[in-house]
């Protein structure tokens, strides 16, 4: 689908000027896309709309929301759930638009002990992402009540809302779209997304999760295992590695 390439070249170009230029000019490239998605979806059968280019909408407004908003005054740990409330209204109403069942975006249960080892495996992505990035921790200390906050916000927001948006929806659009290959064009996103880290291996590095989280929701048909897992992730690079190991 050649559009489906164009509209990664775009974010991939957005998230760039995003990062390289200047934050307006990255949120001005994401709005244009937006419109234009809005267009093109607009412009086919009102009742089977191309799927995943309406469903790359919910990548524009994840940049547009992030970059509007007006968080400076605001504690970082509380950024995540003004950010990701709007974006997980957004998908529902996504979903709902595609005409998605919950098993089609994987809000099933699958096999619990099989999803609590892949949500498991978030422990040493964690600590692996933080050998690479090393970020400032969002606790005070390694304490039960500085960290039972932030690691509730993180496993909702960093880890449902984005599986729910890019294993869920996004990756059942892609994979309607190109088959088995979808995944690889989501990882690719969602690689992209993490450049404004200045990282050129935890690209890489995500990019590898991302596969293996995309096969693993395709193979057990939940995103419980991987949502664990993604929030784990980011629970100890956020969280926990910086204290422990800073």
């Amino acid at each position: 689908m050649p559009s489906a390439l164009f509209y990664l070249l775009i974010i991939t170009t957005a998230e760039i000027v995003t990062v390289a230029f200047h934050p307006l000019l990255g949120l001005g490239i994401y709005t244009v896309l937006l419109f234009s998605i809005i267009i093109q979806v607009a412009k086919t059968n009102r009742f089977h709309p191309d799927r995943l280019i309406l469903a790359l909408s919910l990548v524009a407004l994840i940049r547009i929301i992030s970059l509007a908003m007006p968080l400076s005054d605001i504690p970082q740990i509380w950024w995540y759930p003004i950010i990701y409330l709007p974006l997980l209204i957004a998908t529902i109403m996504v979903a709902k638009m595609l005409e998605y069942t919950l098993k089609d975006i994987g809000l099933i249960w699958g096999k619990i002990p099989v999803q609590i080892l892949i949500g498991l495996t978030g422990i040493g992505l964690g600590f692996a992402e933080y050998a690479i990035l090393k970020p400032d921790a969002i606790a005070e200390t390694l304490s039960w009540s500085n960290l039972i906050l932030p690691s509730i916000i993180l496993l909702l927001t960093t880890g449902f809302v984005e599986e729910l948006i890019f294993r869920g929806v996004l990756q059942k659009a892609a994979l309607d779209s190109f088959g088995s290959r979808g995944i690889i064009y989501i990882s690719l996103i969602f690689a992209v997304l993490h450049i404004g880290f200045f990282s050129i291996l935890d690209i890489f590095f995500v990019f590898g999760v991302a596969l293996v989280f995309g096969y693993l929701v395709k193979k057990t048909g939940s995103i419980l295992g991987v949502t664990i897992a993604h929030g784990l992730t980011n629970i100890i690079l956020f969280a926990i590695a910086p204290l422990l190991l800073g």
